[in-house]
């Protein structure tokens, strides 16, 4: 039976926003951590990119991606006081991107331990891993789930736990289906589903290749019945404490429609991804609310997080004002918590 969205059960979500998702690395971090905690947010996605670009203005010079003795002291020495004096939490380090499939000995296992040290530094026990959209890599079940089993077993001699997430441009789990059979299949108490509404929509609704911005079907009524039913079978599959954190955003219908090719190694969901996310209630097409229900009536009741990506509906980028950006963007996941509910105010 799906779980009653009473607007009591929905009142004590924690709120969360990713770093990433106000203004750009270059703008002051500091800035952007008041703007969140006055906007009224508890915790936060903190991304490796602001915390590698902090780093260099601090330092004076280009800090590499894998210095993790200069990326590490400046986490504690700057960073993690600059959350504690907001009274934020870390909830997650993300985004680990690119890990699973590649032939053993390649590189991508050499930045885990770096992110376990980065994790220990600003107080954060799980990791956010997409699910990887490189080409050339051994798509293969058993490989895939041997990955994720190594860097599970890593993570939990820390206690930390992995937050796997279905990228809708993956190349081998776009859906949440394919995100979760996976997560089973891995078997391991310390890695659970993120889903995201706009990567759920965007794999299964949504096209930004096409002039309509949605998926090939029959009709809108078959289109939509379709992803209504997975939407039940998601909530009627997945378990609400498998459920480790759930992302909000919306997305622009793309004018003209993206290009179907690969450009900068990404495919086209990738750059929509990357550039047309605003916070729902703006000027976005996706089913949100459809998507928070289904989530919801899992059981799920744990952090909300804002991962939003706008740069206008050109996808251009745009200035705005970082405290007035993050206040909408309080005002959007309220408006959904209290359309979702299911009774009367």
């Amino acid at each position: 039976m799906p779980t009653q969205l009473t607007r009591e059960s929905l009142a004590t979500i924690p709120l969360c926003y990713a770093t990433c998702s106000l203004g750009k690395s270059t703008d002051s971090l500091a800035i952007r951590l008041h703007a969140i905690s006055r906007a009224g947010f508890s915790h936060i996605e903190f991304s490796f990119p602001d915390l590698l670009a902090h780093a260099s203005v601090s330092t004076g010079r280009d800090v590499a991606d894998d210095d993790y003795d200069t990326l590490c002291r400046i986490a504690e020495e700057e960073i993690r006081p600059m959350i504690e004096r907001e009274r934020l939490k870390v909830f997650i380090l993300q985004p680990f991107g690119k890990f699973e499939g590649w032939k053993e000995g390649s590189q991508e296992w050499d930045g885990v331990e770096g992110w376990i040290r980065i994790m220990k530094t600003v107080g954060t026990d799980t990791l956010q891993v997409g699910s990887s959209d490189a080409e050339n890599i051994d798509t293969s079940r058993d490989k895939l789930v041997s990955d994720l089993q190594k860097l599970c077993d890593r993570l939990e001699k820390d206690g930390f736990k992995l937050a796997y997430e279905n990228w809708c441009w993956s190349t081998h789990a776009p859906t949440w289906k394919q995100a979760w059979q996976l997560i089973k299949a891995v078997d391991r108490d310390n890695i659970g589903y993120n889903p995201d509404s706009f990567q759920i929509a965007g794999a299964e609704w949504a096209d930004p290749t096409q002039e309509d911005g949605l998926v090939a079907a029959e009709s809108d009524g078959e289109r939509d019945r379709r992803f209504q039913e997975s939407l039940d079978e998601m909530a009627a599959t997945i378990p609400g404490d498998k459920i480790y954190f759930y992302q909000i955003s919306d997305a622009y219908r793309v004018d003209p429609p993206l290009e179907d090719k690969t450009i900068d190694d990404l495919r086209p969901r990738g750059r929509w991804s990357g550039a047309y996310r605003p916070f729902p209630y703006g000027e976005g097409y996706l089913p949100v609310e459809k998507v928070t229900r289904a989530v919801l009536q899992t059981g799920f009741r744990g952090i909300f997080s804002l991962e939003v990506f706008d740069g206008g509906k050109d996808g251009q980028g745009k200035d705005v004002n970082l405290a007035e950006f993050a206040q909408d963007a309080m005002l959007s996941v309220q408006k959904l918590l209290d359309s979702v509910a299911e009774d009367s105010p």
